[in-house]
């Protein structure tokens, strides 16, 4: 085992509680800003019942699941296959490059969340706790 490893695996599980809990306030944005104009406005009205205003509430309640890791392997994988819809209905379309079309970041969400469902929450979750 090299120096590196030796300093950062006893940080492994510890990170991924951070990674979710990062990724978890970074979806919430999403959902807060198109349901409240919070903390800017989005680009257009969402209409109630609408396909964005759907993926609104998944972000927002899937947001706050990831962040207090709640159901964390449920949320995560949901969330995974919104940002897949996401960017098959939303990016795809323009390009098959995620550079050209603006999908970075569904792609890059789609396969955190995925991590995180398959992962789990790390010990800093409320489903750690619930398990002892």
């Amino acid at each position: 085992m090299n120096a590196i490893e030796t300093y950062l695996s006893p940080w492994q599980d510890r990170l991924l509680s951070v990674l979710r809990i990062v990724a978890g306030l970074l979806l919430l944005q999403h959902g807060l800003v198109k349901l409240f104009s919070f903390p800017g406005p989005f680009t257009r009205a969402v209409v109630t019942g609408e396909l964005i205003w759907f993926a609104a509430i998944i972000e927002l309640i899937g947001g706050l699941m990831l962040i207090a890791g709640f159901y964390t392997r449920w949320a995560a994988f949901i969330c995974a296959g919104l940002m897949a819809f996401a960017y098959f209905l939303g990016h795809s379309g323009r390009s098959f490059y995620p550079i050209l079309n603006g999908g970075n970041l569904a792609v890059l969400y789609c396969f955190v969340f995925l991590y995180i469902a398959a992962a789990g929450p790390g010990p800093w979750s409320l489903d750690a706790n619930r398990s002892k």
